[in-house]
Formats: structure tokens, C-alpha cells, sequence
């Protein structure tokens, strides 16, 4: 990918949720919600203090985390619905 998010921001790829509940029934597409799961696909720098000292970022490419359910921009990147949201939008890592 050519694109890299600046500051304490992430670039994250949602992970498709089940096409069937847990009791066998086909969830159709107009019916799901947006997963708030993803995986990250890039992430920046990290934030700067007043002053200038850097931050790290705290979760890295290849993690799978949760977020809110209306957090970050959706946007396409090569072709690929992904969203950009801050560092502080994501509630945690899943391991």
C-alpha cells in the first residue's frame, strides 16, 4: 500500500462478520451491522507532546483490535474500503 497515516493515526481493515447466527439463520446483507473489528494495515509516527517529544503508537501493523461503531473515516485505498481513525478511537487489541 502507498499510503501512510500521519501523527497517531491508523489505517484499519474491517473483518467480515458471520453471514449466520449462532441458531443457523442467514443474516442478510441489508440486516448486518458494521463490524467493529478490524485489522490494522498501517499506522503513524505517533503523537507529539507540546514539547515536540514523540509519543509511540501503541498498537502496530497486523494487530486485530475493536473500535467504536461510528469511529473513523472510511475511505478506498487500491481499490480497498478501508477507514482512518485516531490512535485514541480504538478501545483495544484482541489477542
Amino acid at each position: 500500500m502507498a499510503f501512510t497515516p500521519l501523527h497517531d493515526r491508523v489505517v484499519v481493515r474491517r473483518v467480515e462478520s458471520d453471514e449466520k447466527t449462532a441458531g443457523g439463520l442467514i443474516i442478510p446483507d441489508s440486516a448486518k451491522e458494521k463490524p467493529a473489528e478490524g485489522e490494522i494495515v498501517s499506522v503513524g509516527e505517533g503523537a507529539r507532546k507540546d514539547s515536540g517529544e514523540l509519543i509511540p503508537m501503541g498498537v502496530k501493523a497486523g494487530q486485530k483490535v475493536l473500535f467504536g461503531k461510528w469511529s473513523g473515516t472510511e475511505v478506498q485505498i487500491d481499490g480497498e474500503d478501508l477507514l482512518i481513525m485516531k490512535e485514541s478511537d480504538i478501545m483495544g487489541i484482541i489477542s
